[in-house]
């Protein structure tokens, strides 16, 4: 998995190279310094040596010299290296995220991406510092001291062909036990992290009802599932502490004392074993090192596995096949036998069949329940998601030859719910166009009834907005948001439910500008009001996924019964 995200380095990758290098010097440095101390030992005192001792003592100082600037460049190296891999990871993950269509984004919930961007991304940027440093630091000092220690006495290093292999079949354990653990807890996280998420978004409605006792009790829950996920995979883990501090000792005590017998019986000298005790020590902490690194790769290991999750996934809308030099020319919607399923299954269609034709410029209403397929039906157009069969027409061509960019550039769509974000009014609404001139937002502020509210603030069009707008009332998000949508000059502009928030005189005066100042943009309407949709050139009345009837307001109440009803049901509410 860690070879599908090398090619995030990018420009640090010489920082990854050079950290092993370092490393591996530092390493062999540090190997020979207890040598060096042994023949001090050894030889220097024992035959009283002074010039021995002092030259050998000053080529150790130099070799620790150096091998603490290799450590502090190895270390400095490798820092940059993984926080250049995060980076490149955080960056290539977000840009793969944008690319998602509405499908893609259904199946990843927003807490859970957020998850892998932050938390999963750290533990493989950790886990990347420690495999490029101390994964190769730990196995070359292993090699390095036990073959220094062969050299010494061959003998008393048969102690380490019992402890090796005693910690090998720890580790194995732990880690084939330790990853689904790791994983399920790491769901845990995601889970915890949508209950934070979605109680801060909707905090007001939390307060304006007095939940926070059950907020609490719903976050207190999560976290409580996490500590319980974190439990369950700790408890594997605690045990390669002690099974190595258990080996470690039994071989220091081992060593201590076959090496004491072979220096009372001549066979050892007493500064080789000094240097042998080193080495031992050497040795263990570099497999003790390598049990840590070991718990921290098998934690990062599910972590990668969810950010290669997403790298993987396959974005089932895509423009590869699209003919880059094709234009919208105009505003014509054409759908021929247009039939649409969430799950992609043609026993559980959410749209079944679908033809009719809008003219470029024309005004379409579309009214139906709660669930009959209205919004779907629209976020076909700009290939949100993509037909099951049929096709689509947008100025003549299927929307699937368009660039998609070229397409969405073209449609304009005001979502059902109105996303606002952090920044000024002018910020926003820039948004459709970054290029739009002071008198382009004026304008388009006018026709959106947008104008008034936002000059009655004191600093205007340079106003802060919370995130989401929080400070702005339902119906000035609506009117901000199709003010911005307005700004994209679109071929066709698509209104789901946007006026919902704004009284009925305030719609109509949208509608009426509409009429006059984009006369030449194909305009398609969902609503809930009748009132809304009324002058409309044609109103689509859609039931259950089907489209039910299509007509003028006159037309309809003639021969629908459905508009009929709800028309009726409306005026009488009205009245």
């Amino acid at each position: 998995m860690f070879k599908k995200l090398l090619p995030c380095l990018g420009k640090y990758k010489k920082y990854a190279f050079l950290t092993p290098i370092f490393v591996v010097v530092e390493v062999i440095l540090e190997v020979f310094i207890p040598f060096l101390m042994a023949r001090i030992v050894d030889v220097g005192i024992k035959n009283g040596d002074t010039e021995f001792i002092i030259r050998t003592g000053i080529i150790m100082i130099i070799m620790a010299l150096l091998a603490l600037g290799f450590g502090v460049l190895h270390g400095r190296f490798a820092a940059v290296a993984s926080v250049g891999f995060a980076k490149g990871i955080r960056k290539k993950l977000f840009d793969k995220i944008q690319d998602f269509s509405f499908a893609n984004i259904d199946k990843f919930t927003t807490p859970s991406l957020i998850t892998r961007l932050t938390t999963d991304v750290t533990h493989a940027q950790h886990s990347f510092m420690m495999v490029i440093r101390i994964m190769v630091r730990s196995p070359i000092m292993l090699i390095s001291a036990t073959i220094m220690s062969i050299t010494i006495n061959r003998k008393l290093s048969l102690i380490f062909l019992f402890a090796i292999p005693v910690l090998g079949l720890t580790f194995y354990l732990v880690a084939v036990n330790a990853f689904p653990r790791f994983k399920a807890m790491l769901k845990a996280y995601d889970n915890m992290n949508a209950s934070v998420q979605e109680n801060l978004i909707a905090i007001r409605t939390v307060k304006a009802f007095v939940r926070d006792d059950y907020e609490n009790k719903k976050f207190i829950d999560a976290a409580e599932n996490v500590r319980l996920a974190q439990k369950r995979a700790e408890k594997l883990l605690i045990w390669t502490s002690p099974a190595m501090q258990l080996v470690m000792y039994a071989c220091i005590m081992a060593v201590s004392w076959f090496g004491g017998n072979m220096i009372i019986g001549g066979i050892m000298e007493p500064g080789e074993l000094f240097s042998y005790i080193t080495y031992s020590t050497q040795i263990l902490v570099s497999l003790m090192i390598m049990s840590w690194v070991f718990v921290s790769v098998v934690l990062s290991r599910a972590s990668i596995a969810r950010i290669v999750e997403i790298l993987d996934e396959k974005i089932d809308i895509t423009d590869e096949e699209s003919n880059n030099k094709l234009e919208v020319k105009d505003g014509s919607v054409i759908f021929e036998n247009v039939s649409f399923s969430y799950s992609k299954d043609k026993n559980n269609l959410t749209l079944e069949n679908c033809n009719f034709s809008i003219k470029s410029g024309e005004t379409i209403g579309i009214i139906g329940g709660t669930g009959s397929g209205k919004t779907t039906l629209v976020q076909l157009i700009p290939r949100l998601y993509d037909v099951l069969e049929g096709r689509i027409l947008v100025g003549g061509h299927d929307v699937r030859e368009y660039n998609l960019k070229v397409l969405r550039d073209a449609v304009a769509m005001v979502l059902q719910k109105n996303v606002l974000f952090s920044g000024t009014i002018k910020e926003n609404l820039k948004w459709g166009n970054e290029n739009a001139s002071d008198e382009e937002i004026i304008e388009a502020c006018k026709i959106a009834q947008a104008y008034d509210f936002i000059m009655s603030f004191p600093d205007g069009f340079d106003t802060q907005l919370g995130q989401g707008g929080v400070n702005l009332s339902g119906g000035q998000k609506q009117r901000l948001t199709i003010a911005r949508a307005l700004l994209k000059k679109p071929k066709v502009l698509i209104l789901d439910d946007s006026t919902s928030a704004v009284d009925t005189a305030t719609d109509r005066k949208i509608r009426e500008n509409l009429r006059k100042n984009v006369s030449e943009t194909t305009v398609i309407i969902i609503a809930q009001r009748i009132a809304s949709v009324i002058d409309a050139d044609k109103i689509i009345v859609i039931d259950d996924g089907k489209i039910n009837g299509i007509g003028t307001h006159e037309e309809l109440l003639r021969t629908n019964s459905i508009y009929r009803e709800v028309y009726e049901s409306q005026k009488k509410g009205v009245a």
